[in-house]
This record gives structure tokens, C-alpha cells and sequence, in this order.
């Protein structure tokens, strides 16, 4: 980053103290000139003067004036032309206030409209020129008099210029942004297009081997004893038809990985047979973990286990991050009916803490885990302390589907 970058990005960050900085050197420069006389005894020569005490008091409070140029400009203005107006009429020798009606001028034009901008400029020009030439001590040819025509075009026009470069500047930032913007939404569009395309895709085709699949191995079943050469030639269609589908479904999610995500694991998907190896994880980092099952051994399909797991590793990690590793956690897994319940309970620990019910990106990846199995689950904060999950999957997937048509 410049220098020049971060000294304008330190004035935008305190406006206030600019503009108490530019009223100072306003001052300084407006009584360093009222010191110095153009005009000689013998025509032009530059020589020293001493201002009158109401010149030096209109300066200072022209000066002051500019430090509310933000905030009132046209404000600003009447007073800085008024102050002007005065010092043309008394000041003998004259001294140069009409330089804080030049900055507030351009402070006017730069923060308002150009036609707003050429009013107020018309009005002080000829406001404050007039009356320098038909009132003030110097004949109306003078320099000074021509200086404050000169100088208050120079202000209304720097103001207009700043102004129209700001509006241009900001237009085009605001286009850029506006075309980003539409940019980003047409490729999350096209990406969700393409998603759902796929996703039809891959529906029809593993549809039409799995329901290949069901039909064949209806027929190796029916006549398995009968004519078992018949019955074999039905299992080698279904082994086929399955290999065809696991291709078809390992290629569109060759698809849809990107080039940086790693590579799938070989390893079959953790289940609830690894229960007790996640337990222990947890108890080697501190945490005191009880694991209480009335499961009878059940096998469970390898989603529902996979997200049995998940949920006791999410509800584990929520107790050691929020109650601590001094906790307490009761894990429980029962059979029930054709459901399995998986329940994690812990005592909050000392401190008491417990997540947000519903809150967190855990506790969301939990639902959707369990909802996605057409199960059910609840969270929320125990009576006396601690945090409870409990859900309840299907031991068997459910489907509304008649046995033997295709998904």
C-alpha cells in the first residue's frame, strides 16, 4: 500500500480533523497575505503592511466557519460571502478573506448538483465582485477586484470537476459490481442447471439396472430349484446390471468432484460396530464417555449407520467444545421395534455450557442427516444442566414404492 493510499483512506477515516487542518492553513494563508502590499507609492512594488484588527478578526472567523463545511456547506457559504461582503467595503488596506468564500464555494459545488452549483456560483460571484468594485476603496479596475471574479470561477469549477469525477468513479464501481454480481448468480444458476441435469441423468440410468437387477433376481429366485441353469444365467444378468449401474455411478461423481477434492476412501463407511473405538478417541482426550447398547446385534443398513455414527461423533464433539473435557457424556443405543434410538446425553460439566438448540452447523448437519432417512430428531438442554440428542432411524429404509418397480 502507497503512502498516498493509506494518508487518504486516514482523511476519510477523520473528516473533522481535515477540515480543521485546511481552516488552519486557510489562516495562515490569509494573514501571511494580508501583510504584503502590492501597491507602492510609486505603482506596483511589492512591500509590507499591517492588516486592521477588524480584518484579522474577519479572517479568523471566516476560518472557523470552514471547519463546518461538511456538514452545512451552503451554510458555510452565506457566512464566508457575508464576511467578504464587510471586508471589501471597511478594509483599507484590503485583506484577501474572499479566500474562505472560495472554499466554501468549492465545498458547495463538489457536494451538490450542477445546477445548484451554478446558481450559488453566479450569486457569489456577482455578489462579492459587485460590491468590491461599487463599494470598496479601490477603483473597480483594480487587480484585487478582478482576483475575486477570477477565483470564484476557479472554485465553482474545481468543485463541478471533483463532483463529476466522484459520480463517474462511483458509476463505474457500481457497474462492476452490478456485472460480478450478475456473473456469480448466472454460474450458481448454470451450476444448479447442471446439477439437477445430472442428477435426472443418473436417476434414469442406475433406475433401469436396479429395476433389472429386482426383476432378475425375482426370476434366479423362482426358479432356482427347478432350473438352476436358467436361475444362473438370471444371476449373471444381475451381476452385469450391477456392474453397469456402479459405473455409470462412479463416472457422474467423477463428474461432479472437483480436480482438488481427495481422493474417496477405500475403506468401507464407519458404522455403529466402531462405536466403541470412537469412545475411546474421546477418552484419551479427557472426556469420560459411558457406552450403554440394547441394539441385540442389529445389523443396520450402511446408511443408517453411517449416520448413527455421525450423530454421536457430532453430539461427543459438541460436550468436549462446550462443557469441556472434564464432562460427562452417556451415549445409548437401543432397538426398538423397527427403529434404532440413538441417544447422547451430558451433564454440562462445570461450566455449565451447552449448545444453542437448533443453532450451529453441527446440529443442522444432524437433521438433515437424520431427515434424509425419514427419521426424527430432538435437541435440546437438560432440566438441571447438560444437552440432549436423541434420534430415532429406521432400522430399514422406508419407501412408497410398490416392491419391484423401479425407484
Amino acid at each position: 500500500m502507497s503512502t498516498l493510499t493509506r494518508v487518504r483512506r486516514r482523511a476519510r477515516a477523520h473528516p473533522a480533523a481535515v477540515d480543521t487542518a485546511l481552516a488552519a492553513g486557510v489562516l495562515l494563508c490569509m494573514v501571511a497575505g494580508s501583510f504584503v502590499d502590492p501597491h507602492g507609492p510609486e505603482g506596483v512594488r511589492w512591500g509590507l503592511r499591517t492588516p486592521d484588527a477588524l480584518s484579522l478578526v474577519l479572517m479568523t472567523l471566516g476560518a472557523a466557519a470552514l471547519v463546518l463545511r461538511r456538514r452545512a456547506p451552503r451554510t458555510v457559504l452565506g457566512v464566508a460571502g457575508g464576511l467578504s461582503v464587510v471586508e471589501s467595503v471597511t478594509g483599507d488596506p484590503r485583506a484577501p478573506v474572499a479566500m474562505c468564500a472560495v472554499v466554501a464555494l468549492y465545498t458547495v459545488a463538489a457536494s451538490t448538483d450542477r445546477p445548484t452549483t451554478w446558481r450559488l456560483g453566479l450569486l457569489t460571484t456577482t455578489v462579492l465582485t459587485g460590491v468590491a468594485m461599487a463599494a470598496g476603496p479601490l477603483p473597480w479596475y483594480a487587480q484585487e477586484n478582478l482576483a475575486i471574479l477570477a477565483w470564484t470561477g476557479i472554485g465553482a469549477t474545481a468543485g463541478d470537476a471533483v463532483r463529476s469525477r466522484r459520480a463517474f468513479v462511483r458509476a463505474i464501481r457500481e457497474r462492476a459490481e452490478r456485472a460480478e454480481r450478475t456473473r456469480e448468480e448466472e454460474a450458481r444458476r448454470r451450476v444448479a442447471e447442471e446439477r439437477l441435469r445430472i442428477a435426472r441423468d443418473l436417476h434414469d440410468v442406475v433406475a433401469h439396472h436396479i429395476a433389472l437387477v429386482n426383476v432378475q433376481a425375482g426370476v434366479a429366485a423362482h426358479v432356482m430349484d427347478k432350473r438352476p441353469d436358467q436361475a444362473k444365467e438370471a444371476l449373471a444378468h444381475v451381476r452385469a446390471a450391477s456392474r453397469h449401474a456402479l459405473g455409470e455411478l462412479r463416472a457422474t461423481v467423477g463428474l461432479l468432484r472437483q480436480s482438488g477434492d481427495p481422493e474417496a476412501p477405500t475403506e468401507p463407511a464407519p458404522g455403529l460396530d466402531r462405536l466403541d473405538e470412537l469412545a475411546a478417541t474421546f477418552r484419551n482426550a479427557g472426556l469420560r464417555v459411558e457406552v450403554a447398547r440394547a441394539d441385540q446385534g442389529t445389523e443396520l443398513p450402511a446408511a443408517v449407520g453411517l449416520a448413527a455414527y455421525r450423530i454421536v461423533q457430532e453430539a461427543l464433539t459438541n460436550v468436549q467444545k462446550h462443557a469441556g473435557a472434564g464432562a460427562r457424556a452417556e451415549v445409548s443405543v437401543v432397538r426398538v421395534g423397527p427403529h434404532i434410538e440413538v441417544t447422547v446425553l451430558d451433564d454440562g460439566g462445570d461450566a455449565g455450557h451447552a449448545p444453542t438448540p437448533g443453532g450451529g452447523h453441527g446440529l443442522l448437519g444432524m437433521r438433515e442427516r437424520v431427515t434424509a432417512l425419514r427419521g426424527t430428531l430432538t435437541t435440546g438442554p437438560r432440566y438441571g444442566g447438560g444437552f440432549r440428542v436423541h434420534a430415532i432411524l429406521p432400522v430399514e429404509p422406508r419407501t412408497s414404492a410398490a416392491p419391484g418397480s423401479p425407484p
